[in-house]
């Protein structure tokens, strides 16, 4: 007999819901707030996710993110490589730059590339690969992905050359990097990074945080 109520209560509440218009959904939500939906057993809410467990050992911690260094990367002309499989590739060559501290201060090296993958809705996917110096003159190698997107009169104007505010848009990379021997660059090869990037007409400024 449990068991009998026990599945008409779940199709009375999976009944209700399936009304068109406001009742099913005050009816839900006011049943919500009462508990019966989340204490029926074996019934799943969207969005309901039970309380983690802790961590053994005890709380993990919290990541933090703090400015490690501001590139200004200059750019030249697209070179369009056409359509494959319906996605719009291209090469963005990277011709020079700077890098300003607090951690690390040089230039970028010329001979670097993005390679983009522009999608349908105007996502472009970006891998870019070039070469940093430090002032003491060790060069480290730089794999940058990420995406950026946006509306698509903000994207036809970061197109147009415009200058366009950053907060207009998503664009966000992970580059990751590579320095030979032990010196005092290595932290940069076993540190996680994230970046908040613009896109300008001649050039990209990328902000890259390390993550504690």
């Amino acid at each position: 007999m449990d068991h009998i109520c026990h599945h008409a209560i779940i199709l009375y509440a999976c009944g209700k819901r399936r009304h068109v218009g406001g009742q099913g959904e005050m009816m839900t939500s006011d049943m919500h707030r009462r508990g019966l939906l989340t204490a029926l057993p074996g019934l799943a809410l969207a969005g309901a996710a039970a309380p983690l467990a802790a961590a053994p050992g005890g709380a993990l911690a919290t990541p933090s993110l703090s400015l490690a260094m501001r590139l200004r990367v200059l750019i030249g002309a697209p070179q369009e490589l056409g359509m494959v499989d319906g996605v719009r590739k291209r090469v963005i060559p990277i011709t020079g730059g700077s890098v300003d501290g607090p951690r690390l201060t040089g230039k970028v090296l010329p001979g670097g590339a993005d390679w983009q993958s522009i999608r349908t809705d105007g996502t472009a996917d970006i891998l870019a690969r070039y070469s940093l110096q430090a002032d003491d003159g060790a060069v480290i190698s730089v794999v940058n992905p990420g995406y950026r997107h946006g509306p698509a009169p903000v994207l036809a104007r970061i197109a147009a050359g415009e200058v366009v505010d950053p907060s207009l848009y998503y664009f966000r990379t992970t580059p990751r990097f590579e320095v030979a021997g032990d010196g005092p660059h290595a932290w940069l090869g076993r540190t996680v990074f994230l970046c908040a990037a613009a896109r300008f007409k001649d050039h990209v400024a990328l902000d890259i945080f390390a993550v504690g």
